[in-house]
């Protein structure tokens, strides 16, 4: 927050649930208990995305949270969309990811640069949870480094030709419609990317090598592959004077997205801090329950404060997205901060569990191996702090 009270942009914010919010937290763990804990562990160690689940859930409204109700949205605000993810990851991290990265990657882009035209086509599918969507921006050798993409798109009569490939993509395999970043300029320019939307089936897109991943294993991962894929010029995201804007789109982008993975993480956190109090009160030691031992205790502690502090960066970030304020500094605040408590509470939650911890039996192994994937996707956490120090530098303090 900033350095004073009355500078801080969230001043006199409350932040406790909402009636909203409180509806939807139940209605999440109601569904969560039903459809995804029974299955959590088989989806794991199978790899498997059950796409069958997003249908139900964009039954429920999770697919669309804020989108408008006239593209079949559910219209609420960013407020539950962290609620949505936070709630869901609490009980199991990749279907938490999986929503997320439909929520403000795909839908939002689309939702937030597309054509009228464009929106009316695609949303209603994807906030119903119809179709799938994904998100095409990471490359082999360009993570961090978007402006040297080397996915082209080449300009021919009534579309563009696009080759290349794309890595790590959340859905490539099994998603409807995906939003990809290609070149239609030189390498370096800001001005010289464009986002396009291409549907499943289109001739020359392919899904490649499926990631073989430590953690987040029932959410899919995998390389899109661009062969002549020929693109018609309506589907350039935003028309055809948005040519050379993706950069910027995908930018701001990424700014909401920070918020999900931080809501992803704060979740996480969460699941592993709630286990492990429940454990510490049920396990005894010398004649009693292992929450009476400092050393116990004094972690629980820890873990509580980190996740409070989280939250709160997380819905002051919120805040100023649903005010459509310049949030990229805080964002990033949010996105850095509470990945790094999922893995610290996470790890510290194994320790609590002693040998218990290390083996599947025990729900932390998996928000264990779930965290490290906050401190990466969407950004490391290197890059978050790049993030702010330059703000920092701006003046944005």
């Amino acid at each position: 927050m900033s350095a004073t009270a009355t500078d801080s942009p969230i001043a006199g914010m409350n932040f406790e649930y909402n009636e909203n919010q409180i509806m939807i937290a139940q209605s999440i763990k109601d569904f969560a208990e039903r459809e995804i804990r029974p299955n959590l562990m088989k989806w794991d160690e199978e790899q498997y995305f059950p796409k069958d689940l997003f249908h139900k859930m964009g039954e429920l409204g999770y697919m669309g949270v804020y989108i408008p109700e006239k593209y079949k949205g559910t219209g609420l605000s960013y407020f539950e969309y962290v609620t949505v993810v936070s709630e869901i990851s609490k009980v199991c991290g990749s279907i938490g990811l999986s929503v997320a990265a439909h929520n403000s990657l795909c839908t939002g882009h689309i939702y937030y640069h597309g054509t009228e035209e464009q929106k009316q086509k695609y949303l209603p599918k994807l906030a119903t949870g119809e179709w799938i969507g994904a998100w095409a921006l990471t490359e082999p050798n360009t993570g961090s480094d978007a402006m040297r993409m080397k996915v082209v798109a080449k300009k021919v009569d009534g579309g563009y030709i696009l080759n290349g490939s794309k890595s790590w993509i959340t859905h490539a395999i099994s998603s409807d419609v995906l939003v990809i970043m290609a070149r239609t300029g030189e390498v370096g320019d800001t001005r010289g990317m464009t986002a396009f939307i291409v549907e499943r089936g289109t001739p020359g897109l392919k899904a490649g090598k499926k990631e073989n991943k430590l953690g987040m294993r029932a959410s899919e991962t995998a390389q899109v592959i661009l062969e002549d894929c020929f693109v018609p010029d309506e589907n350039v995201c935003g028309g055809l004077e948005k040519v050379g804007s993706g950069f910027q789109q995908a930018m701001q982008i990424l700014d909401g997205g920070r918020i999900s993975i931080a809501a992803l993480g704060l979740g996480i956190a969460k699941g592993a801090y709630e286990a492990s109090v429940k454990y510490a009160k049920e396990r005894e030691q010398f004649g009693q329950s292992i929450s009476n031992f400092q050393a116990i205790a004094f972690k629980l502690a820890d873990m509580a404060t980190k996740i409070e502090a989280g939250e709160l960066l997380t819905m002051q970030a919120a805040y100023l997205k649903n005010e459509h304020r310049k949030m990229t500094k805080e964002s990033a605040f949010a996105k850095y901060y509470t990945s790094e408590v999922a893995v610290e509470v996470s790890t510290d939650a194994v320790q609590i569990f002693g040998g218990y911890g290390y083996t599947k039996d025990y729900p932390v192994e998996k928000f264990y191996r779930d965290s490290k994937l906050c401190t990466i996707g969407e950004g490391t956490s290197e890059i978050q702090k790049l993030v702010i120090s330059r703000e920092i530098m701006k003046g944005n303090i």
